[in-house]
């Protein structure tokens, strides 16, 4: 027998359908409807997420499910518009948000593999509560981040040199990003320590280079972005090779692509720091070092964590957290005060009030092996006593990168958003939050 549906249980069901959440039951990402699963996710009170079962609703529900599938007109049991409706919320923006809740004494804990595969970050945030001043080892670790450069003008095509090559890829360590390009718009280029040139370009770059591609995965029905992955690491982009003689043709005859690039190379503890080669520095170029910020925040509403509660039942939710922790990086306001015309934002219950807390900020071309280390460095404060029993660091990519982790290709949308964040716990547990917008993949 179906089951009844309350007012409530309708409201939710259209709020869901109008934010677009993610269907757990089969994996499909898209906003609306599953066509091939009758679970999607909601939000509910205080619960992250709560799965409703259609078929066991009621069969008004049902039958608009069934409608929607065959794209048929129906009439919405949620509101007097018509079914479409449903064509508008394919317009939605939609976010994934993982979390997960592990130890760094896990062996299989899997944080050094997140950190290490987000290749283009440019701000870490680190807040401790409880906390004047931040410790002069962790300051150090910040002050410790590796120089990087901005290069103007470079011609694609000098990344494929004999002497660039290596003097940057064969490192294993370097990175390259191309500066002020829009991906949504722009040819974007990126160099991937592993030794993969990425070249996201628009339809007209892409078929005047005539090299092999793919259609963007976030393209309308007519593809107006490609992606070309070049190895250069492999054995037919060996200089000489008849692959690399015509990479090489099509970069410098055909379309020859410049661009200003952010580039950095992590240099080993113990060895020669790294410079950029002749191929590089006959360009303009400027060596510039990330920017430290650190402010001291007074009588804070702060909300409750528990490190054994991540879904939030006795203490604030990821999704509550992270938007109170966006607005102390911002200077928002959390207290709701009567005389604020600007923001009516408060701290998520249940809270408490923190006499002080520090906000460190770092910015530019930050590498992997470096937020590594600093996550490191935040793991050994709890080696001596604090009052505080938690802390966070939060690092957020460039919005405009090809790629967000790994190989997953990354898109803009409507805000390019690609974050990570840690809460370590004095028993050093940590919560891993991963977030991605409208054109990403599902983080790892």
């Amino acid at each position: 027998m179906a089951a009844h549906v309350t007012d409530q249980q309708l409201r939710q069901i259209r709020s869901i359908l109008l934010e677009g959440w993610a269907c757990t039951g089969c994996d499909v990402r898209g906003p609306g409807f599953s066509e091939d699963c009758d679970w999607f996710s909601i939000r509910c009170g205080n619960e992250l997420r709560k799965r409703i079962l259609l078929k066991s609703l009621s069969p008004q529900i049902s039958a608009v499910k069934n409608n929607v599938k065959k794209k048929r007109t129906v009439i919405c049991p949620f509101s007097s518009q018509t079914s479409a409706m449903f064509s508008e919320l394919q317009k939605c923006p939609r976010n994934v948000l993982v979390c997960e809740r592990s130890s760094f004494m896990n062996e299989k804990s899997r944080h050094d593999k997140h950190v290490s595969q987000h290749y283009f970050n440019y701000k870490v945030s680190v807040f401790i509560p409880h906390c004047g001043v931040p410790p002069s080892s962790l300051s150090d670790a910040m002050r410790r981040f590796t120089r990087f450069y901005l290069v103007r003008e470079v011609p694609v095509f000098e990344l494929l040199g004999e002497e660039c090559l290596e003097k940057t890829v064969r490192t294993g360590r370097f990175y390259a990003l191309s500066y002020k390009t829009r991906i949504d718009q722009d040819d974007v280029v990126a160099l991937l320590p592993t030794g993969q040139l990425i070249l996201s370009v628009v339809k007209d770059t892409y078929e005047q280079l005539g090299l092999e591609g793919r259609p963007s995965q976030y393209a309308h029905k007519r593809p107006m972005r490609y992606v070309v992955v070049i190895d250069l690491t492999d054995k037919s982009m060996a200089p000489g090779s008849k692959r690399y003689d015509r990479v090489l043709w099509a970069l410098r005859e055909k379309v020859p692509l410049k661009t200003d690039f952010l580039m950095a190379c992590h240099s080993v503890v113990g060895t020669e720091a790294w410079s950029l080669p002749p191929c590089l520095s006959r360009y303009p170029w400027k060596e510039l070092q990330a920017s430290v910020d650190t402010q001291t925040l007074r009588d804070l509403p702060c909300p409750v964590l528990h490190g054994d509660d991540l879904r939030g039942e006795t203490a604030c939710e990821p999704h509550a957290f992270l938007e109170w922790l966006g607005a102390v990086g911002l200077g928002i306001g959390c207290e709701n005060e009567a005389t604020s015309f600007l923001s009516t934002y408060e701290c998520p219950e249940p809270r408490t009030l923190v006499d002080q807390a520090v906000l460190c900020t770092v910015t530019g071309l930050l590498l992997p092996e470096d937020i590594h280390s600093l996550l490191e460095e935040l793991r050994r404060y709890f080696d001596q006593p604090k009052s505080s029993s938690w802390l966070s660091l939060v690092v957020h990519g460039f919005a405009d990168s090809p790629i967000s982790w790994g190989m997953a290709e990354h898109g803009f949308h409507k805000g390019g958003e690609n974050f990570y964040s840690f809460v370590l716990f004095k028993n050093q547990d940590y919560w891993l939050h991963m977030g991605t917008g409208a054109n990403d993949g599902c983080p790892p």
